[in-house]
């Protein structure tokens, strides 16, 4: 990181700081279809700026939830339009508006995004957005940790952010950690965090969902340059009585196989469409999740599909990718 962006990296987070010590009321809000940075970086920094000035009014409030994350505890109710009007909104995770999980967002007199994502759409008062680090939740241990002589943190807000580093990062295996996100995630375990709790929550499955997994094994398939894939329709969904967040955890038993660089999984919605999820090592698959409508991480992405004929063009573009990427580049596994 040179010294300019270092120097711009501050001036944002000490704006954020201002705003926040500003502020009576704060909305807090992330992503749709949360996932475990989206919940354990709102939460974290709900709770952080609560210790730190327990007479603010601060509200963590979105339109869906996550029975995977209910371990970590519920959210506010959604407030009048009047609540709204002397309010600043903090909306972590998410890159781009639409993806809001509060429709009221908009109402708040400012506006802040904190976002890991690639920065498509800039928006929002105060933009701190670094598509380098592991998760939204690394941001925020940073957050703390540059101004730690003035925020406080406990336990319990050093276990929320700690939940959305771990998974985020694939359990810290992922190709943005860095040692400053090992350094930060020592910070936080040193408040002394429950890891064989929130591990047991986070990985313990239920027996019938292991059979799943068993016929996912079967079920799957690899292109001919290296693209293993799966296809969880509405009849796999019922037969393994499946929540839509644990059809599409179905991507993540897919990786691990040599010479399959990318991974993907189509899960069928009940509205017809198709739920896009893409994973690769080596070779950075946003490119595909861009060309139908999607986006993300540059190994970690999505896309909806709204034809079950798009799924093989999708397959189609994305082996071609993969034999490029292994014609033009040596060391991949």
């Amino acid at each position: 990181m040179t010294e300019q962006t270092q120097n711009t990296q501050m001036q944002l987070m000490q704006q954020i700081l201002q705003k926040i010590e500003q502020y009576d009321k704060i909305v807090i809000s992330r992503h749709m279809r949360p996932d475990g940075d989206a919940i354990g970086s709102t939460k974290g920094l709900k709770e952080i700026i609560k210790l730190t000035w327990p007479n603010k009014d601060v509200r963590l409030i979105n339109s869906d939830g996550s029975d995977y994350l209910a371990f970590l505890g519920g959210e506010d109710e959604q407030a009048e339009d009047d609540f709204y009007r002397e309010t600043l909104c903090i909306v972590i995770d998410t890159a781009t508006t639409e993806r809001i999980s509060n429709p009221k967002y908009s109402l708040a007199k400012e506006l802040i995004k904190i976002d890991h994502h690639i920065n498509v759409q800039p928006y929002g008062d105060v933009c701190w957005v670094e598509n380098l680090r592991s998760s939204a939740c690394e941001m925020i241990a940073f957050f703390y940790n540059t101004f730690r002589d003035k925020l406080k943190i406990d336990v319990t807000a050093a276990t929320y952010v700690f939940c959305g580093m771990v998974t985020d990062s694939g359990r810290f295996r992922y190709e943005t950690v860095t040692g400053e996100t090992l350094r930060l995630a020592a910070t936080l375990l040193e408040q002394g965090i429950n890891t064989d709790w929130l591990y047991a929550n986070l990985y313990l499955e239920d027996f019938d969902y292991l059979k799943f997994q068993a016929h996912v094994f079967k079920k799957m398939q690899v292109t001919a340059h290296g693209i293993a894939y799966l296809v969880v329709d509405r009849k796999m969904q019922k037969r393994f009585a499946l929540t839509t967040e644990q059809a599409c955890e179905a991507v993540s038993f897919l990786k691990g196989i040599k010479g399959c660089i990318a991974w993907i999984a189509f899960i069928e919605m009940p509205d017809g469409s198709i739920r896009v999820r893409l994973r690769s090592r080596f070779m950075q698959i946003h490119p595909l999740a861009e060309k139908y409508g999607g986006g993300g991480h540059e190994y970690t992405c999505g896309a909806t599909l709204h034809d079950k004929k798009q799924i093989q063009a999708m397959l189609q573009d994305g082996d071609e990718m993969v034999a490029q990427y292994k014609q033009n580049n040596s060391g991949w596994m």
